[in-house]
């Protein structure tokens, strides 16, 4: 099967542009790129064919050589009436974007000397020329102060693809442009030490205007776009949105999978079967061996021969604990499925999770791209790693069709296995011989690579090379690339290097940084074991001369303790701005970061956001909120620059700017709790007055726009004082969704539920419960708030002239609450007793109501000091005495409505209570407080109740 941006474009086509460029896209298909480059067309593009209508354009006039071949390809296309012409160049673009790939991520090694195809002769013929315009090339792809990285191989092959891929007649002329154009610049955005936003804005508008037209594309074409634009995604840090693609290209794919436990037994030594995790999965279009029988025995021996063979080494764990593989004791069908569980789908049921049937590429890509998003998301999680394993698993033990897609599922097996003890060492083998085998396979066949010091490095190999028996095609290789997004050879040797770092190896990390020339890289890994001195220097001698020393001075022999103190590199390194940055880092130095914002033409946000960190950390909240104001003018879609800027305005009691910050923050991510709770809290302190002013919020919603005139005109722009409270709360609300377990988010959702006017009553019960049951356990009583409590009773009673249990809403919720999650609580509060009584006498509970009085009175009697010392807890006891006889009189004379006693009075007795009542108050009170107002009104209501 084709890829389908090439299935698109042979589908637009009209039959006779078609037929006069068939042979132009096969050899696209067949990975014959060298045929393509070689062509006439492209001798005329590059000027090595006599082109007397261009042929006046020099390329040394251009300041890159892509402009010249992007010069020279608009005068080649002025003709329109000539479309074929147009495929044929685009077929040129794409060839040299694969044959990039091949060279630098898949392999096999290019057969032919790029620079000796493309780039004029008397450059090709000279390496310095040759690496005078690659590192021009290079330069030209650096963006926002982010350099490409300096040794990419074959650099011209992406510059040429650039260049056709941005022709205007190109992209006006060819539908499937605009996608091979995502692909050069996302293959830019990966060579970057970083992820630029202006390469971001370009890939993602073109990607809105793609998935407009992919109503021509065909089902599975659009399957293969939702793959490609979720790893786009994973790459910029978006996994919502990959999630999102992935499941969407799942239902179109009607692919079934489920990550579930089977019993079974994973180490050698276990006696009993316990739940191991599995993905079970089928492919829709997979056909059972029961509706397929081979007619052809020997066939069908041949291809698991292939099979076999056409796959990269899968290195052994060879444990003397851990099995080779989990062996499973049931089957699906066999399993108990909970009742909150869904059940298995019943194509699932059938399968041997020992042994599964082979998956379709794209399905396997899925499963790939999944385990992917989740390990993005948060790698350093042991549980993440434990349901991220069985994904690749799932791929590898069933095999896979596809040579990049086994050697994707073997890479994203050894990430998850380094770090686990009984798998570190298999993980790390395995890194290692994927990093040997993409060296191997992608050394071309020009000349040793030549590095910046004039060293030569050649490839070598872990184990030993494949036959080309064993190998994978081209067009295999790179089939499903853009799906896969492989890594290329220097990221995956980084990668082992970074392995080598947690593993203590720092002499082998080191050299695997020198020889592929990552300063930054190594000189962090210097800096990560405290020897700062070491990095510093590594780091200055990219950016400086010699300390006695300059640009005449040789420095091939230098002493260990060389400190790099002499005049600036002119011109400076491609990624000066984050060796400065790195400086500026060890030593906490301003002047450091200015230098990297001023050697990147203003362009490198990270100097800033760093400037703005130094700034914060010393209470400069002034300089910090410039210096995250001036990041964001060149990345506005950093996450954490938006917060860190709406923290500072918030320390500068700039509110309304503050909103603004916070709001650009959850609408880049929506689900940051601590950017939404900050966003209320800004929205509380915004004067009420301005809060329809506020443009820089899209929570607080400024005034439509639009004509009016009179009257009307000053109705909409008045303000609404509890608008900003309103907002406030919402956010509130969405911050204790997303952080549930947060009681001081639930408590501001209280109190600003609360202050509205009128209170939401519902967002003040719900609050209430969950502080309970966050904060009950530990803090009992004292994390009920008695204010808001006698707000909803007062409100209940008001609006509900009684209680009837069957009717929901607002009052069965609060007596509920009230009965299983407050009463429990109450100790010592007499409030919340007298509450209780109010409740339910209002419930027509006067049993319970006197009881809860009574309950009451205890609480307050019972607190020490009291009868010598307080006079303000004597008055307290006083006045509950007195509280606690009127409730005897008014509730004791009365029939008992609830419990097995119902019709009886409450308490026959009440006299005789609340007499008893007030002599042990006067008992103990007796010589301390006799003869006060207190002691005056018990007397009286003695005398009351004798009468």
């Amino acid at each position: 099967m084709a890829d389908a941006l090439l299935a698109w474009l042979r589908q637009s086509l009209p039959k006779e542009v078609a037929d006069l460029t068939d042979s132009y896209i096969s050899q696209l298909e067949h990975g014959e790129y060298q045929n393509l480059l070689e062509s006439s067309e492209a001798k005329a593009l590059f000027g090595h064919a006599g082109q007397p209508e261009i042929d006046d354009a020099k390329a040394d006039d251009f300041p890159a050589w892509s402009d010249f071949i992007f010069h020279r390809l608009g005068i080649l296309l002025a003709d329109r009436s000539t479309a074929e012409k147009q495929i044929i160049f685009f077929c040129i673009g794409y060839a040299a974007l694969l044959a990039f790939l091949q060279s630098n991520a898949t392999g096999p090694p290019l057969p032919f000397a790029s620079a000796q195809l493309l780039l004029p002769k008397d450059v090709a013929d000279s390496p310095e020329q040759t690496k005078a315009m690659r590192n021009a090339l290079l330069t030209s792809l650096s963006v926002d102060g982010i350099a490409a990285y300096k040794l990419t191989p074959n650099i011209e092959l992406l510059c040429l693809a650039d260049a056709v891929m941005t022709s205007p007649a190109i992209m006006k002329g060819i539908g499937a442009a605009r996608w091979a154009k995502v692909r050069v610049f996302f293959m830019q955005q990966r060579l970057l030490s970083e992820v630029s936003s202006t390469l971001q804005d370009v890939i993602y508008d073109d990607l809105g205007l793609l998935e407009a037209r992919f109503d021509q594309v065909g089902e599975a074409g659009r399957v293969e776009f939702l793959l490609e634009r979720a790893t786009i995604h994973i790459h910029h840090g978006l996994d919502k949105l990959a999630r999102a693609d992935l499941e969407q290209a799942k239902q179109r794919r009607h692919f079934e999978y489920t990550l579930t436990g089977l019993l079974g037994k994973r180490t050698k030594f276990q006696q009993k079967d316990i739940s191991q995790l599995v993905v079970l999965a089928k492919s829709a279009d997979e056909c059972d061996a029961e509706t397929r029988e081979s007619t052809d025995d020997s066939l069908a021996i041949s291809r698991a021969a292939t099979e076999s063979t056409s796959r990269p080494a899968k290195l052994d764990l060879n444990d003397d604990t851990l099995l080779e593989s989990i062996s499973f004791s049931e089957k699906p069908a066999d399993s108990v499925v909970p009742e909150s569980e869904a059940p298995l789908p019943p194509r699932l049921q059938s399968l041997d999770p020992a042994n599964q049937p082979q998956l379709n590429p794209l399905d396997s890509t899925f499963l790939l791209s999944f385990a992917s998003s989740i390990t993005k998301t948060s790698p350093q999680h042991g549980l993440t790693r434990e349901e991220t394993l069985p994904y690749a698993t799932r791929v590898l033990d069933g095999g896979s069709s596809n040579w990049q897609i086994y050697t994707q599922a073997l890479l994203v097996r050894s990430r998850i296995e380094g770090y686990r003890s009984r798998t570190v060492e298999r993980g790390l083998l395995q890194l290692q011989a994927l990093v040997d085998q993409v060296i191997a396979d992608t050394a071309s066949v020009e000349p040793a690579t030549i590095g910046s010091n004039g060293e030569t490095s050649t490839a070598t190999s872990f184990l030993p090379r494949p036959k080309e028996s064993e190998s994978a095609p081209v067009a295999e290789r790179l089939r499903y690339i853009f799906q896969l997004a492989s890594p290329t050879r220097w990221d995956l040797e980084a990668e082992l290097a970074s392995r080598w770092v947690q593993l203590g190896g720092l002499r082998s990390a080191l050299e695997i940084y020198e020889r592929l020339e990552m300063w930054a890289e190594a000189a962090l890994c210097w800096a990560a074991t405290e020897r700062e001195d070491k990095a510093k220097s590594m780091v200055r001698r990219q950016l400086f001369h010699a300390t006695n020393g300059g640009p005449d001075s040789p420095e091939t022999e230098v002493s260990e303790d060389e400190t790099w103190q002499g005049p600036e590199r002119s011109p400076p390194p491609l990624d000066a701005p984050r060796l400065y940055c790195i400086l500026g880092d060890i030593d906490q130095s301003v002047p450091m970061y200015e230098k990297a914002w001023e050697v990147s033409n203003q362009r490198y946000a990270r100097a800033q956001r760093s400037l703005g960190r130094l700034y914060y950390s010393a209470n400069d909240f002034v300089k910090a909120a410039e210096a995250y104001s001036k990041s964001l003018r060149v990345n506005q879609l950093n996450h954490a620059s938006w917060f860190a800027l709406g923290c500072a305005l918030l320390e500068l009691e700039q509110f309304e700017k503050a909103v603004g910050a916070f709001s650009r923050c959850v609408q880049l991510d929506d689900t940051d709790a601590e950017a939404w709770s900050n966003l209320a809290a800004a929205l509380l302190r915004t004067d009420s007055e301005e809060g329809g002013e506020n443009d820089g919020s899209a929570t607080t919603g400024a005034i439509a726009d639009g004509q009016a005139d009179g009257d009307t005109m000053d109705i909409a722009s008045k303000p609404d004082p509890q608008r900003n409270r309103q907002d406030a709360l919402q956010a509130l609300k969405r911050a204790a969704t997303l952080k549930h377990d947060s009681h001081r988010i639930w408590e501001n959702v209280l109190i600003v539920a609360a202050s509205l006017s009128p209170p939401e009553y519902t967002s003040m019960l719900s609050a209430q419960k969950r502080i309970i049951d966050l904060r009950g356990s530990t803090d009992g009583e004292r994390c009920i708030d008695k204010q808001i409590l006698e707000m909803l009773a007062q409100r209940i009673i008001a609006t509900t002239d009684s209680y009837n249990p069957s009717q929901p809403g607002l009052a069965r919720m609060f007596v509920k609450f009230m009965d299983e999650s407050v009463v429990p609580l109450i100790t010592s509060s007499a409030d919340l007793w007298q509450l209780v009584s109010k409740l339910a006498l209002w419930r027509n509970k006067p049993s319970s109501a006197l009881e809860a009085e009574e309950k009451a009175w205890r609480a307050v009697t019972s607190q020490p000091g009291w009868e010598t010392e307080d006079e303000k807890r004597w008055r307290d006891v006083v006045e509950a005495t007195v509280r606690l006889c009127d409730s005897y009189e008014s509730l004791g004379p009365r029939e008992r409505t609830e419990g097995m006693g119902a019709g009886e009075l409450v308490a026959k007795d009440w006299n005789f209570k609340a007499k008893s009542a007030i002599r042990s108050i006067m008992g103990k009170a007796k010589g301390t407080w006799e003869g006060t107002d207190g002691w005056e009104r018990l007397q009286e209501t003695m005398q009351g109740l004798k009468a």
